[in-house]
């Protein structure tokens, strides 16, 4: 009983960082952060290999190299897929093994994820098809909206898209209504006059396709006098009905800044003292999870800066040597507040060559630390104060003095 739960204690922490790693925009680890790069790369190369397929010059000097380009990296894309479908259940950790797969296969990412691979193999087994499976290899550029956990504005976007989504589906419900009607109309005025060009009432919605969207390709047009006074009309529609979708997403991009702006007018700013130490490989932290550090429950750790990357902690999230761990506590409002001084002693300073026993000090006052040379030194009482020492003082004040 016990080896069972153990096992799958392990086995949850094993589909845990297996997560981590396949989800974008998690770099807390090497190899969370080399998985991101090389999910980029392959996407770029797979890209690039699709479109440099397509020139003849680079068919015939390089096809070679370019198909088992696509082939690498279209392979890389289905285990990507197998991975996070074994992960589903940590990207839905409500529902249940079965249905938070089910969940993600369904969803959005999960076609587009399977659409990046699956036709590249179906001709193997459905040859005739091959033409058509290759047109949906395209769905692997919408991998590249996995880039908008990287990027702020991208997020804007979408959310002005998800706020919006009603008036946005109403502005093409109206489109398509009034397809329909210019369509039967101009069907109705032009089939006697152009029999050939208006044959049925479809080729009125192409018509009515490109004139409302005002593309207007010219391949069909109305000859009669009733047809061109209809086609002025509904050109004139066709302008204001490209502006209603645009106009709601404008309007969402303005609510959206908007609420930004009207957050930080009105939110309440207060300043917040944040530690940040530098572990190094004597330190008892290095080498150890976050969840292992026993810290108080008013403290914690809200970045970990480790080179040029910042990563966001989490209790599995192991510090190294060199890393800049950045800690805060909640302020407690009725705890007695204190001070912190950093004294540069100079050659004139009145502390200059005298013992820290000898200071005239408050005995509120109290030196924790003193840096010489760029080194840390612990104070003692018969320790001789320098020129050119940082003396860090604490101090503590009263109640009162608050009041």
């Amino acid at each position: 009983m016990a080896d069972a739960k153990m096992k799958k204690v392990s086995f949850n922490r094993f589909r845990a960082k297996v997560f981590n790693m396949v989800s974008t925009g998690v770099i807390d680890e090497p190899l969370n952060r080399f998985y991101d790069v090389m999910s980029i790369v392959a996407l770029i190369l797979n890209l690039f290999a699709a479109f440099a397929i397509t020139f003849d010059y680079m068919e015939e000097h390089y096809k070679g190299l370019l198909l088992v380009i696509e082939g690498v990296t279209t392979f890389f894309f289905a285990i990507d897929y197998l991975l996070r479908v074994f992960t589903a259940k940590e990207l839905y950790p409500k529902l249940s093994e079965s249905r938070s797969i089910f969940k993600y296969v369904l969803s959005f990412t999960g076609i587009i994820d399977l659409l990046s691979f699956l036709p590249y193999y179906l001709p193997v087994f459905f040859p005739a098809g091959s033409a058509v499976f290759r047109m949906f290899r395209v769905a692997r550029i919408l991998r590249l909206f996995r880039i908008n956990s990287y990027y702020d504005q991208l997020n804007v976007i979408t959310e002005v898209l998800a706020s919006k989504k009603q008036q946005l589906l109403a502005s093409v419900f109206i489109i398509l209504i009034l397809m329909m009607a210019s369509s039967l109309c101009m069907y109705s005025v032009e089939h006697d006059a152009q029999p050939n060009v208006f044959q049925n009432a479809f080729s009125g919605v192409w018509w009515s396709v490109s004139t409302l969207l005002t593309v207007g390709y010219g391949d069909i047009y109305p000859v009669t006098v009733a047809g061109k006074i209809l086609g002025i009309l509904i050109s004139f529609l066709g302008v204001g009905m490209v502006a209603i979708p645009t106009g709601i997403i404008s309007a969402g991009f303005v609510e959206q800044y908007q609420k930004l702006k009207t957050a930080g007018d009105y939110a309440e700013e207060e300043n917040i003292h944040f530690i940040r130490i530098k572990l190094t490989d004597k330190d008892s932290w290095t080498k150890k999870k976050i969840i292992d550090l026993q810290l108080p429950k008013d403290i914690m750790i809200v970045a970990v800066q480790r080179d040029k990357d910042t990563i966001i902690p989490r209790g599995q999230t192991v510090l190294e040597s060199g890393d800049v761990v950045v800690m805060c506590a909640e302020k407690i409002k009725e705890i007695q507040p204190i001070d912190l001084k950093e004294i540069t002693i100079n050659d004139g300073h009145s502390w200059n060559g005298v013992a820290i026993k000898d200071l005239d000090i408050s005995r509120q006052s109290y030196i924790f630390m003193i840096r010489r040379r760029g080194k840390a030194i612990i104070p003692r009482g018969n320790l001789t104060i320098k020129a050119g020492d940082v003396i860090l003082l604490y101090e503590k004040h009263s109640i009162r003095d608050f009041a």
